[in-house]
């Protein structure tokens, strides 16, 4: 977990979740594994739960996911904020993922999604893909969430840890409530695109 990733995790905690540091918020970690590090010390505290997601056990990992396209073990609507950092890259069909972050939110839960726009090659046990602002753009689109904010680090802001190479790509989204007959059609309109593209990947 590199110093830029930590940074750039800490800045939308306070800045989109300090307002609601005494609400009892479940946060999704998609990535959790502690690889040099992990989020956890930064949404652990009372009285929020955090909880880790990734597809093979270790450190900080609370939930084995078996597939990262079809979620069993996570119930719709059951989190109030997901975060990712550094693991959307590694993910063939990113987009799909993509709308089982969506299903999991609860209306108007928020998402934050850290990944490089470039450096080497890191595989893990796969490297795909490097992400813009607009890709970001899209991806929230593509799953029907709003976009808060979407950024990549141009310029090298003189990490000693060497987290410059990764110029890290970061966006921030929301799932919005719109009524309870609209968020049905929305769910559904997820679900179709969701069984579409997981045919060949169940």
């Amino acid at each position: 977990m590199h110093q830029s990733s930590v940074e750039k995790m800490i800045k939308f905690r306070d800045q989109h979740l300090s307002p609601k540091k005494k609400q009892p918020l479940r946060i999704l970690d998609l990535g959790s594994q502690d690889v040099n590090g992990s989020y956890r010390p930064l949404f652990s505290k009372h009285p929020w739960e955090y909880i880790g997601l990734d597809m093979q056990g270790g450190d900080n990992v609370d939930i084995i996911l078996q597939t990262p396209y079809v979620w069993n073990e996570v119930a719709s609507g059951s989190a109030d904020v997901l975060i990712s950092g550094q693991a959307f890259e590694h993910i063939e069909y990113f987009w799909v993922t993509m709308l089982e972050v969506a299903r999991v939110l609860k209306p108007n839960g928020i998402c934050c999604i850290l990944a490089p726009s470039s450096g080497p090659e890191h595989r893990y046990p796969l490297d795909c893909w490097r992400f813009y602002p607009d890709g970001m753009v899209s991806l929230a689109r593509f799953a029907q969430m709003e976009v808060i904010d979407a950024t990549t680090q141009w310029q090298d802001m003189g990490y000693t840890d060497g987290s410059d190479t990764w110029h890290d790509s970061m966006l921030i989204c929301r799932k919005p409530n719109k009524g309870k007959l609209r968020n049905i059609q929305r769910s559904v309109t997820r679900w179709l695109k969701h069984w579409t593209n997981t045919i060949d990947l169940r």
